[in-house]
């Protein structure tokens, strides 16, 4: 990570960024058993993602929307707050964030169903939706 700089002064790194910055997906992604056999669903609404456009460096802004049903796995709601921040700083497309996101989830979680909406915020009169379903993946 390159730096801060405002005025001439180096920028000292706040807790916060640090602790984004670090995060490991394989250390800091925590998940807990699931400590119930009744399938049921879990919804979360991730209001603040951003991340920078791989062309021009502009930032691109979404609603995340994830809900899945858990198997043995659920998420730690700190931990995929961290995940989601860490994509802030990273050029990276409207598709490839969404199925970034997906992936680890899937790979770490093993969920019985989940669905992730990545839902961007219009930039140059283009309005984009990333859905990725479960039930509707051919896995065959």
């Amino acid at each position: 990570m390159k730096a801060r700089v405002l005025y001439g002064e180096v920028l000292k790194m706040k807790y916060g960024e640090k602790i984004v910055n670090e995060f490991d997906i394989e250390k800091d992604l925590e998940i807990w058993p699931n400590e119930h056999k009744r399938d049921y669903l879990i919804k979360m609404i991730l209001p603040e993602f951003s991340c920078l456009c791989p062309r021009s460096g502009y930032p691109d802004y979404a609603t995340i929307h994830l809900e899945y049903t858990p198997d043995e796995w659920v998420v730690e709601l700190k931990a995929i707050k961290l995940y989601i921040n860490t994509f802030r700083d990273r050029h990276v497309s409207h598709e490839n964030s969404a199925n970034e996101i997906y992936e680890v989830l899937d790979k770490k979680l093993k969920p019985k169903y989940m669905k992730v909406v990545a839902d961007f915020n219009p930039r140059g009169n283009v309005h984009t939706v990333i859905e990725i379903d479960s039930s509707k993946i051919n896995r065959g």
